[in-house]
């Protein structure tokens, strides 16, 4: 009797290290799926630009001189290589924009909030500080930006919405997303608006979509632009550059 008790106890202990593997392995495979950076397509972007880089760490890369006087820290979209806003960050920076962009954890901005933690800091200089992210890198910039409102002027979402109440807060806050993004959920979107202050700024960009922010070629479910990625993140700067350099230059 205690063999057949012992042999059950071994089947269930196996059974349970094989469902164990099975979710570890899931998740790895889920994790090592993500979207890679266009390499070829940012040089070629940023080919005629003279912005300074500087990489920080391991994690972090700034664009820009310590001339500016307005920072602006950048959380990148959901399983897309944070390299994929180079040119973005580059084209704010060439505006006289301090850019930080942030490498987060197998590129999930969820599974660091505060990432930005210890940034400004660095740059004693910068009198104004904005943060926002892509998607779901939006999404958590805002919830980072509400627990630290006290630090920054306003919140960036682009083709992103903010699931934390930040319309009490003295943020500013800029909405920009394509008009072809089907990869957002619009549902929610409207839904969450309402945590955004009432002078928010909401711009969509015809024909754009939801990748284009980045350079990291299509994106699964989005839909068809009828602009090119260059064009999207230069519209998507000159927004960007207006909305936080108004009275801060």
């Amino acid at each position: 009797m205690r063999e057949i008790n012992n042999k059950r106890i071994f089947k269930i202990i196996l059974s349970v290290i094989i469902v164990i593997s099975l979710i570890i392995g899931g998740f790895a495979v889920y994790l090592s799926d993500y979207y890679h950076a266009d390499i070829a397509a940012i040089e070629a972007f940023s080919a005629a630009m003279s912005v300074t880089k500087t990489v920080v760490s391991d994690d972090v890369i700034v664009y820009g001189g310590s001339e500016s006087k307005v920072g602006f820290i950048f959380y990148p979209g959901g399983k897309v290589e944070y390299k994929a806003y180079e040119s973005l960050m580059m084209e704010l920076a060439s505006k006289g924009i301090l850019c930080i962009l942030i490498e987060m954890p197998f590129n999930l901005a969820v599974l660091d909030m505060n990432a930005a933690d210890g940034i400004r800091e660095l740059y004693p200089e910068i009198d104004h500080w904005y943060i926002g992210g892509h998607s779901l890198g939006g999404s958590i910039a805002a919830s980072y930006a509400a627990k630290n409102s006290e630090y920054f002027d306003g919140v960036i979402l682009l083709a992103s919405y903010s699931t934390t109440d930040i319309s009490a807060t003295t943020l500013d806050a800029l909405s920009i997303y394509g008009s072809e993004d089907n990869v957002m959920n619009r549902e929610k979107y409207e839904k969450y608006k309402k945590n955004l202050p009432t002078d928010l700024i909401e711009i969509v960009i015809d024909g754009g979509c939801h990748a284009y922010f980045g350079m990291y070629g299509e994106q699964d479910g989005d839909g068809t632009p009828t602009l090119s990625a260059d064009e999207q993140i230069r519209l998507s700067a000159d927004y960007i550059s207006d909305f936080v350099l108004k009275g801060n230059n």
